[in-house]
């Protein structure tokens, strides 16, 4: 890593351990600038490197189109003392992708089906809150139920999306083919660039759905281990 590299770290969520990625800025001395929560309101601050990682391994973020070093730190300088925090609209990768980027992105919770459009904001965002105060066996199995409940919805969003897209990849198929047999090579062409377009995401949302099981199954690990725990 460098300065002003995008780094991350995976970090715990209501006891799951590596359930999803912290995401901040190499200043290149030794300290990160990130949405910190080592207060009570998560605010954007420069912290040492071990403050960030809690010694765990840091990852580069590899980013298509990125400013120059100085103008990374510069934009997320400018942040400092934030206190705008929201799980799904303004987290830690939003914050850091922006300094990178100029685009407020957060390529996880799209990885992992969430979309805001799609579910029920404030209840997420109350159960992010309770998520800082669990303190009863109760707690954390509702917590678990909670997410796995999230879980499913992503799933079957995301596979009525994959569904649909497949479905377009064939409807395409047949329409070049019409198009060839009516002599229209311009219509072909133009609708075998659509099936590709179709096909591509019809993968993308394919491996969205793989990354869901797995962490379905991890989630699900974890609650059985989190049981016999407590039963000990």
């Amino acid at each position: 890593m460098a300065k002003g590299d995008q780094i991350y770290v995976m970090r715990d969520l209501a006891g799951v351990p590596g359930l999803y990625q912290h995401h901040g800025i190499d200043c290149g001395d030794d300290t990160v600038i990130h949405y910190s929560k080592a207060r009570e309101i998560a605010e954007i601050a420069r912290t040492s490197y071990a403050a960030f990682s809690w010694s765990n391994p840091v990852y580069p973020v590899r980013q298509s189109v990125i400013y120059t070093p100085e103008t990374v730190i510069e934009r997320a300088t400018s942040r400092l003392g934030e206190r705008q925090y929201d799980l799904l609209q303004n987290n830690c990768e939003h914050f850091a992708t922006w300094c990178t980027t100029g685009r407020s992105e957060s390529r996880q919770l799209l990885n992992f089906g969430l979309r805001p459009d799609q579910l029920n904001l404030p209840e997420l965002r109350r159960l992010a809150d309770r998520d800082h105060h669990v303190t009863t066996p109760e707690q954390a199995r509702a917590n678990f139920q909670k997410a796995l409940g999230d879980i499913a919805t992503a799933y079957n969003t995301t596979l009525a999306d994959q569904q649909s897209a497949q479905k377009d990849v064939r409807d395409w198929h047949h329409v070049a083919q019409k198009a060839l047999k009516n002599s229209r090579e311009d219509l072909a062409r133009a609708a075998l660039h659509r099936k590709v377009a179709a096909s591509k995401r019809a993968e993308m949302l394919t491996a969205q759905l793989s990354d869901l099981v797995e962490l379905e199954l991890n989630l699900q690990r974890n609650r059985a281990f989190a049981e016999r725990q407590v039963g000990g």
